[in-house]
C-alpha cells in the first residue's frame, strides 16, 4: 500500500475490518489477519486484536471471549458495513463471479474476497427470503463445445504461485515434466494465463529467449516466486497470440479455406461464420460452398476431419504478403 498518515492508515484499516467481519459466524483475528494480507495490508496480528477490541466495543459487534482464539461477529440486529448489506442481486453476481472466475484471477485476491463471497452465498441460502435470485443459478449453464473432461490435478501450491507471479511480474522457478514424462528445470517470464476446457495454461517465456511457449499447470511438478521482477514485453499481447491459433497448435500462418459441405452438415456456419469474410454459395446438388480466411493449424485439421463424408474438396490457399495487408487494414 501507498504510504499515508497513521491516522488514515488505522481508518482504512478499521473499514476493512468492518466489512469482512460477517453475520451468522465467527470469524478470528488470524482469519481476517490473512485476509487483510492477501488484499495488500501488511499490519501485524497485535495491530488487528486491538483494532478488533476498539470496534467490537463502538460497534454492534460480538466477541466471543470463552475461548481462544477469539471469535467475531455482527450481531443479527445489527445494520453492518457492506457485505452484511450486499442486495440480492449483488449476492447473486458475486456468486457467479466466483465460481466462473477462480481459475483466472490471482488465488492471493480470490481468497481476500473470501468474506463477500461466504455472505453472498449466505444472502441466497435456503433460508433467505431472495428466492429469484437463489433460484437464478440453477436456470443458466455454460456448456462444452465438444466431449466433456474433467479437469487434470494440479499439483497444491502451483496454481497460486503461477498466478502470483503473473500477477506482480515476477519472474518464476519451474521444475516441468513434458508429455513424454521427461522433467526439466526453468526460470520462466509468466505473460498470460488461459483456460481451455477443462486444462489451464501458463503463456511464458523461458530466460533468454524472445519466444512465447504454452505450458499446461497439470505438468507443473513445482512452482517458486522469484524476488527478481520483470518488465512485461509491450510486443506481446495475449488476445493477438490467441487470434494467431496459438491454442490450436498452429503458428500463426492464415489461409484461404475453401471447402464443400452437405446443407445438413453445414448450416450452422451461416449462423456462426468461421471469419468475418466468409463467403457462402449454395449449389444445386444441396451442397455449400464455404469460402473464409482462417488460421492454419492442428485444431482445424481435427474440425475438419470431424465431418467424415460431409465435406469434401477442401483446399487450402497460402495468403500473399499483399492480401495479408489489405486484410490487416480492413
Amino acid at each position: 500500500m501507498a504510504k499515508r498518515s497513521d491516522t488514515l492508515e488505522l481508518v482504512l484499516l478499521a473499514v476493512e475490518l468492518l466489512r469482512r467481519i460477517p453475520r451468522g459466524r465467527k470469524i478470528t483475528a488470524s482469519e481476517l489477519h490473512s485476509q487483510l494480507k492477501d488484499a495488500g495490508y501488511d499490519r501485524d496480528l497485535r495491530t488487528i486484536q486491538r483494532q478488533l477490541e476498539l470496534l467490537s466495543e463502538h460497534f454492534e459487534i460480538e466477541r466471543d471471549d470463552r475461548s481462544k482464539p477469539y471469535g467475531y461477529r455482527w450481531l443479527d440486529q445489527a445494520k453492518a458495513l457492506a457485505v452484511p448489506n450486499l442486495t440480492p442481486q449483488e449476492s447473486l453476481l458475486l456468486k457467479l463471479a466466483e465460481e466462473h472466475l477462480k481459475n483466472l484471477l490471482p488465488a492471493r485476491l480470490m481468497k481476500s474476497m473470501d468474506a463477500f463471497f461466504g455472505q453472498a452465498n449466505r444472502n441466497l441460502g435456503s433460508e433467505s427470503s431472495a428466492r429469484l435470485e437463489r433460484e437464478w443459478p440453477d436456470k443458466v449453464r455454460v456448456v462444452a463445445t465438444s466431449q466433456p473432461l474433467l479437469p487434470p490435478k494440479i499439483v497444491p501450491g502451483v496454481f497460486e504461485a503461477v498466478s502470483e507471479a503473473l500477477y506482480s511480474n515476477h519472474w518464476l522457478q519451474l521444475e516441468y515434466k513434458n508429455a513424454g514424462g521427461k522433467r526439466s528445470n526453468a526460470s520462466v517470464m509468466p505473460l498470460g494465463l488461459v483456460q481451455q476446457g477443462a486444462r489451464l495454461y501458463l503463456v511464458c517465456r523461458y530466460g533468454g529467449f524472445d519466444n512465447e511457449r504454452n505450458l499446461a499447470l497439470h505438468r507443473i511438478v513445482s512452482a517458486q516466486v522469484s524476488t527478481l521482477t520483470f518488465e512485461r514485453p509491450k510486443t506481446f499481447d495475449l488476445k493477438q497470440y490467441d487470434d494467431d491459433g496459438r491454442f490450436g497448435f498452429g503458428e500463426g500462418e492464415k489461409v484461404r479455406l475453401v471447402f464443400r459441405i452437405k446443407r445438413g452438415a453445414g448450416m450452422h456456419l451461416m449462423e456462426s461464420p468461421l471469419s468475418t469474410d466468409q463467403q457462402v454459395v449454395e449449389h444445386e446438388d444441396g451442397q455449400l460452398e464455404i469460402t473464409a480466411t482462417v488460421v492454419d493449424s492442428a485444431m482445424l485439421e481435427w474440425w475438419l476431419r470431424g465431418f467424415g463424408n460431409q465435406i469434401s474438396d477442401v483446399q487450402r490457399n497460402p495468403i500473399s504478403e499483399h492480401q495479408k495487408q489489405r486484410g490487416n487494414s480492413l
